[in-house]
């Protein structure tokens, strides 16, 4: 039997009485806040400030690949084969860039981890984050390499120097842009395949963040999606194993109320008349220290409980 440390029962008990009542994708949404970056151009607001300046101040560890975000760059190479096994059922994807062509939004990019990854597969790749902080270490990091054609955008957008065609010939075209999802909606963006992979978990309003990912998916365009389920089973191994026990995780990242049950998520697609649903759990193993993702179904939707990644189509009318 697990024995707490005094503290981290004390913090677990006072997290699941903070989590109550629980919040879902249908609940009111609570009130705008004023701290998003170019909020006056936008009427909805989903960002949070307290998970903004959590993660602004952890951002030095972003590309530390044994520190803070240890996990999640372990589970780059999931979130990438789920994005593949996704596009394939729609056509043949060949080559070492089979994104070639696609234009990419990836929202709450973070440090660029996955930005980067689908870069470098062809994807002409637009990357924003509500924390300055995490735009800086990307465009940092991202620079570093002169594989990448690296742009960034202030928000509102002023003109810049276009590259030369021989200076661009052969590289991954990436950008990063400090702005919110609800920016680029006012902005009429939209993009060929649209990502907020661990990210929903962190928002103000989950319904509204979702409404905005739907207006900048293209018609036909699928959205991918990853977070953490809401049930006792993720409470356990996100809050208090990895974050209070073996502090995988700093203690405060996750809140238990903020986690979206795939059904919650299948719902609300199904509501605005999506099709092409798919939800596939994604487990850790401790021995290989790698993540592992499900096939649709398998282990009968236990495999959801945890870590599962969803996506969906948008009609074409």
């Amino acid at each position: 039997m697990l024995h707490l440390p005094a503290r981290t029962a004390l913090r677990t008990a006072r997290r699941a009485v903070a989590s109550a009542p629980l919040r879902t994708l249908f609940g009111s949404a609570p009130s705008p806040s004023p701290q998003a970056p170019s909020s006056s151009s936008s009427s909805t607001n989903t960002i949070s400030p307290d998970e903004i300046a959590h993660f602004s101040k952890l951002s030095a560890h972003w590309w530390d690949p044994t520190g803070e975000f240890a996990l999640l760059h372990r589970m780059n190479p999931a979130r990438i084969q789920f994005m593949r096994e996704t596009l394939l059922r729609e056509r043949e994807l060949e080559g070492a860039r089979w994104l070639e062509g696609k234009d990419v939004l990836d929202v709450g990019c973070g440090g660029g981890i996955f930005a980067e990854a689908i870069s470098r597969l062809g994807a002409t790749t637009l990357a924003i984050d509500a924390s300055p902080a995490n735009i800086t270490v990307a465009q940092t990091h991202a620079s570093l390499d002169p594989s990448f054609t690296v742009a960034s955008s202030p928000i509102p957008p002023r003109a810049t120097a276009t590259p030369s065609a021989s200076s661009t010939v052969g590289k991954n075209a990436l950008e990063y842009r400090h702005c919110a999802a609800e920016d680029l909606v006012q902005e009429g963006k939209q993009f060929d395949i649209v990502c907020a992979m661990e990210v929903i978990e962190h928002v103000e309003d989950p319904r509204g963040f979702l409404d905005c990912l739907c207006e900048l998916t293209k018609p036909g365009a699928p959205l991918l999606l990853s977070t953490i389920s809401r049930t006792p089973l993720a409470s356990f191994l996100t809050l208090t194993m990895a974050e209070d026990v073996l502090r995988l995780v700093t203690p405060g990242t996750h809140t238990y109320s903020k986690f979206i049950k795939p059904e919650e998520l299948q719902a609300y697609f199904e509501e605005k008349g999506w099709t092409h649903m798919e939800r596939r759990g994604c487990i850790y193993d401790p021995i290989k220290g790698g993540w592992r993702l499900l096939g649709m179904g398998e282990w009968g939707g236990m495999g959801e409980l945890v870590n599962y990644f969803f996506s969906a189509r948008k009609p074409l009318a």
